[in-house]
């Protein structure tokens, strides 16, 4: 088990979990100049810019308090946005982008990857870099 694969394991079914409720996933791990963005997606009138954070731990059980959308800096949250505005740039959309932050909580006491839980927080990076708390657990 490493960090890779444990990424990787979050985005994939945070991938699922989208799709699951009707999002059309446009892209992975697509990349903006030196930005990335995890996860494009649409539903409706919707453009959904995704970073997942993947981490071995309960639901609302961090050792150290902090739940993965925590380890969003200010920095990668800056990132988040020009590579949203770097995809806009090269695909034009009409659809109303939103920033998100996708957590996944894979279980920290089994030797596989096994997901526990999956939040989606809707528009948790503005434009001024804010971070926003509201949780919509969806999944």
């Amino acid at each position: 088990m490493n960090a890779k694969e444990l990424g990787r394991t979050g985005e994939n079914s945070a991938a699922l979990a989208l799709s699951s409720e009707g999002w059309s996933i446009l892209a992975r791990n697509a990349r903006v100049g030196r930005d990335e963005i995890d996860i494009v997606a649409q539903r409706g009138d919707v453009l959904c810019f995704a970073e997942v954070k993947t981490r071995r731990q309960y639901p609302d059980h961090a050792e150290d308090g902090l739940s993965p959308a925590d380890a969003i800096s200010a920095r990668k949250r800056e990132s988040m946005i020009r590579a949203a505005e770097g995809w806009l740039a090269e695909h034009p959309s009409e659809k109303s982008p939103r920033l998100d932050v996708i957590e996944v909580f894979v279980n920290p006491d089994s030797p596989v990857y096994e997901v526990l839980a999956i939040r989606r927080h809707e528009n948790a990076v503005q434009k001024l870099a804010k971070f926003s708390p509201k949780r919509k657990d969806r999944y």
